[in-house]
């Protein structure tokens, strides 16, 4: 592997991190809603804007997941093109 490689490597195993961090709160906040929910833990008042943050982290997550999934086929697809 050649040094350029290992500095782009690094720099996707970073990015993943961080994105895993944002996932990882998205996902803990979206849980801790949908427990507030279950449990009638908050008022009429706080439901719609209960309902549209949990709409809004769900689109964050659906947008990490594309995206990861973009990447490890593209680095998937390097791997097959340098076996070739």
């Amino acid at each position: 592997m050649t040094e350029y490689n290992r500095l782009e490597d690094n720099k996707i195993q970073n990015c993943k991190r961080m994105k895993e961090q944002s996932y990882s709160k998205a996902i803990d906040e979206l849980e801790n809603i949908i427990v507030e929910i279950e449990n009638e833990d908050i008022s009429v008042d706080e439901l719609s804007t209960k309902v549209k943050r949990a709409a809004e982290l769900i689109r964050i997550c659906k947008t990490v997941l594309y995206k990861t999934e973009e990447e490890v086929n593209a680095v998937l697809k390097d791997m097959q093109e340098e076996q070739s």
